[in-house]
């Protein structure tokens, strides 16, 4: 099977112009699949069936490999068995019933409020770089954007009278949300700070040297300001937007709203959020009630 998953390894680049990581990654699975036919002493491609791919995925489990990883493997023989058919290796295709393990839902990591005032806290009041931060951290929870979504911000985008906030988020897709006023407080001290540097640029958000911050500058100082307050989650920028929404649901807001405002396409993305909350109501009850 050495010289199928080569000639594989050359479609992905060449034809599918599949990601380097992808590629090595689909390598090594199939590697692993040759090794175990290798194994049960299967020899040609027309002696593998469903129950070899099933035998394949139930080793796998029993090696108590993660749900994930299986599922990267599922796709790894799916699309080879899809590519040997087309390229006339086989006649028929094994590997259409199989199916990735569903996955375990993460729950959201969010903040309480207590620890995201201290967070709104940490970078003071003062100077460029204090009121930069605080704007950035103030703007990343009053809104809910997404990082990309913060740098990509321009001075036009903020409508400070009507308390708007329009944000390009992916596929080009435009929308405009609600910003606080005690963002667009802090927003506006900074602005004072940021005219001093002098330099022509439409960039909300600068760095020391007049340009637009990125997105890893932003993930460092939230991970700088978090060490600075006794919160102990390891979070990260992604973390205040899970946050917003959170908080926004435990004060009674509505879902179809909070879709708007994240820019979610549907619901079921939002969704994840009421696990949280159900999760907090779970617990309140299995402390408060007499018969929990």
């Amino acid at each position: 099977m050495k010289e199928e998953i080569e000639a594989f390894g050359k479609y992905l680049v060449y034809e599918k112009n599949e990601s380097p990581h992808t590629v090595r990654n689909y390598h090594i699975d199939l590697q692993q699949f040759a090794s175990f036919l290798a194994g049960i002493q299967i020899k040609s491609l027309n002696e593998i069936n469903h129950l070899v791919l099933r035998q394949f995925l139930a080793d796998l489990n029993q090696k108590n490999y993660q749900k994930s990883s299986i599922g990267r493997k599922v796709a790894a023989l799916k699309s080879f068995f899809k590519f040997l058919q087309k390229k006339k290796y086989l006649v028929n295709n094994p590997a259409k019933v199989l199916h990735a393990p569903k996955q375990d839902k993460k729950l959201p990591k969010f903040l309480e409020v207590d620890e995201m005032r201290q967070l709104l806290q940490a970078p003071g009041d003062r100077g460029f770089k204090g009121l930069r931060d605080r704007s950035i951290l103030e703007t990343l929870y009053s809104t809910g954007m997404r990082v990309a979504e913060l740098t990509g911000l321009n001075l036009e985008d903020v409508d400070f009278l009507s308390g708007l906030v329009r944000i390009r988020g992916k596929g080009a897709k435009e929308r405009v949300v609600p910003i606080g006023e005690k963002a667009l407080a802090v927003l506006y001290q900074y602005l004072d700070e940021r005219a001093r540097i002098g330099r022509e640029t439409k960039a909300l958000f600068l760095n020391y040297h007049g340009q637009r911050i990125t997105d890893r500058s932003i993930n460092r100082l939230i991970d700088f300001y978090i060490r600075k307050t006794s919160v102990t989650k390891k979070i990260s920028a992604h973390v205040l937007r899970h946050t917003f929404a959170t908080h926004l649901l435990n004060a009674g807001c509505d879902l179809r709203s909070i879709q708007e405002m994240l820019g979610h396409n549907s619901l079921e993305t939002t969704q994840k959020y009421t696990h949280v909350t159900m999760e907090r109501l779970k617990k309140v009850y299995e402390k408060s009630h007499p018969r929990a």
